[in-house]
């Protein structure tokens, strides 16, 4: 991956050597292999690069054959291979930033459909006077823009808007949308003025200034189309699974992969090892020194089984505490996740020994692998109970559970809201809607509920179409990114190939959920390479042990960070109600670490990035 930049002067005035220069640096951590700017008058790119393809040619910002049209590229565009074989160009690099630009010489911006891949790129055309940005299908790497009415900008990360933003504020409408996500969804950010380029999505800037979007691909909103056995459909995600294996290994340097121990990085790296034919392949986990959640062991018998060189971490308190600021200055945003530390400690001992590594993301929000895809019709009929009897008892149910049964909770809470598109949102949101209203003194301006309304077809269909918008590309995608590429690492999610993706939603949901048997048909593939106690075990994820940390070494932490007198979150959100879940958790009355680290993280994000 890289760091793309760049600016169009709206005022006609020619673009400032100096401020591309601040822009540059800001992105030096996505690509330390080289950097480059071109500026013509009002327009100006810049680029960082990690070399993955081409290493020695194929520098940015590049120029056409003819220099009418100027390219900044992100990603990798994994066909890049099969579409130079189809294209008259006289092609002066063995790379795919030039396949890009080829491709756009073709067939305009709308070559976009051609490719497969992962990318972020941007077109100055001269002929049309136009600028094009275009963010790939599913969102895994990122693109942000701002627009006065001197400027239009854009770049990879927020912060490297910065320079030309200057004076910055945070955009408090979209704390709703924190407080429910953990994460801004599309195509807003916690920053004002600043925008996501939508997944799926390419903008034009016109010649006029205009600023117009177009969606260019969807997720499939129906689905069940496909009339297949389930030995069909177990055949059809293993050979999209392995093709797209095939795809994600297209590089001119070492590729290795995660490996948790769970089932999807566990087949992630069963599939790699084959693609390979028993090549070297370097697998990466971390730890936590907490036997309630650790899974190294299972990773050291997955790997063992592959035959891969593993490596591993263990990440502690103090790995938190010293490295939170900076991820979140990277993360241009409050850390989602606490799994979002370990991840940067894992892209640090991956980036070692690799450049790239392969990851198991997206086959949950795909396929059915989260514990309450099995209450998705209990989610949605909850509604025949009238609002106002469930709003006045779940909550106090949900207040009578004692801290050693949060999960339960959680449902709970999820069930107590009033439409069927919030108790979907509700399963991952730390906090309700009443509670989010309540902590900001009133109920939302806006609220990106609309996942959560668009879905079509049965309940399972439809929360798998709301997860894979909000919380995938938007929180999960939006972490991978950052954690590895603050640590100069590229990742790449074979799941996400977008083959794959459509393939999943063309599935009917029971090889999905199946006899209550979670992401079924993706345990079956695994079935064929992997042992069943290894395709059997109990979902873990990737958990930290914060509920411990938070009444330890974290809890003075907390407290100073939420209470004191220069507190973000103190001065905008309801100080009584923060220290009342300092409070209950301290006590062990209740489990309040999701909810916890959600205001922590916002802290640290206010005081790293927004006041920087």
């Amino acid at each position: 991956m890289c760091g793309i930049a760049g600016l169009r002067r709206l005022d006609g005035a020619p673009v400032d050597l100096g401020v591309l220069a601040e822009m540059t640096k800001l992105l030096h951590h996505r690509g330390p292999d080289a950097a480059g700017t071109w500026i013509d008058g009002p327009t100006g790119f810049a680029h960082t690069r990690l070399s993955i393809i081409d290493l020695g040619g194929s520098a940015q910002p590049m120029a056409s054959h003819n220099r009418r049209r100027h390219v900044v590229f992100n990603g990798e565009i994994l066909n890049y291979r099969q579409l130079r074989s189809r294209l008259d160009y006289p092609f002066r690099t063995d790379g795919d930033t030039e396949t890009l630009v080829a491709l756009y010489e073709k067939h305009g911006v709308d070559g976009v459909d051609r490719l497969r891949g992962q990318f972020a790129y941007a077109v100055a055309d001269a002929d049309t006077g136009e600028l094009h940005l275009v963010r790939d299908r599913l969102g895994i790497l990122p693109l942000y823009y701002y627009v006065d009415d001197e400027v239009f900008a854009f770049a990879s990360e927020i912060k490297a808007l910065f320079p030309v933003i200057g004076n910055r504020q945070v955009d408090r409408a979209s704390l709703h949308d924190y407080l429910a996500h953990r994460s801004v969804p599309a195509p807003n950010t916690l920053i004002q003025g600043v925008r996501k380029v939508p997944r799926g999505h390419r903008l034009t800037l016109g010649r006029d200034g205009q600023v117009r979007l177009r969606e260019y691909w969807r997720i499939p909103t129906r689905g069940g189309r496909r009339d297949v056995t389930p030995g069909d459909a177990v055949r059809l995600v293993s050979d999209a699974l392995e093709a797209s294996i095939e795809d994600a290994l297209v590089a001119d340097v070492p590729v290795g992969a995660y490996l948790s121990g769970g089932i999807d990085s566990s087949l992630i790296c069963a599939l790699t090892a084959k693609a390979r034919h028993g090549e070297g392949l370097h697998t990466f986990s971390a730890g936590f020194g907490d036997p309630r959640v650790d899974e190294l062991d299972w990773a050291r018998k997955v790997a063992g089984i592959v035959g891969s060189e593993h490596h591993e971490v263990i990440v502690t308190a103090d790995d938190f505490k010293d490295s939170w600021a900076k991820l979140s200055w990277h993360r241009d945003a409050p850390l989602s996740e606490p799994a979002d530390v370990a991840v940067f400690r894992l892209a640090e001992l991956a980036r070692k020994q690799v450049k790239v590594v392969l990851s198991g993301e997206g086959s949950d929000e795909l396929f059915g692998g989260y514990p309450k895809y099995r209450f998705a019709n209990a989610t949605r009929w909850a509604g025949l109970v009238p609002a106002p009897v469930r709003g006045a008892l779940l909550p106090r149910l949900e207040r009578a559970l004692p801290a050693s049964r949060a999960r339960l909770g959680v449902a709970v809470r999820a069930m107590a809201e009033a439409s069927a598109a919030e108790r979907m949102r509700g399963w991952f949101a730390p906090f309700t809607e009443r509670e989010r209203a309540g902590l900001l003194g009133g109920p939302a301006a806006r609220s990106a509920i609309e996942p959560y309304r668009d879905g079509r077809g049965d309940a399972l269909r439809r929360m798998l179409y709301a997860d894979s918008h909000a919380w995938l590309a938007d929180n999960l995608l939006e972490r991978g990114d950052r954690m590895s590429m603050a640590a100069s690492l590229e990742l790449r999610p074979p799941f996400l190939d977008h083959r794959v993706v459509e393939l999943a939603f063309s599935l009917p949901s029971s090889v999905k959920v199946r006899g209550g048997t979670t992401k079924w048909v993706v345990k079956e593939v695994a079935r064929k390479h992997l042992p069943n106690d290894v395709v059997d075990r109990a979902k873990s994820g990737f958990k930290v042990p914060l509920d411990a940390w938070f009444r330890d070494g974290l809890r003075d932490m907390a407290n100073d960070l939420l209470t004191g007198p220069s507190s973000f979150v103190a001065d905008v959100l309801d100080p009584g109600a923060v220290r009342t879940l300092l409070a209950e958790h301290a006590a062990g009355t209740r489990d309040e670490q999701p909810r916890l680290w959600t205001l922590l993280s916002l802290e640290v994000w206010h005081r790293e990035v927004a006041r920087a």
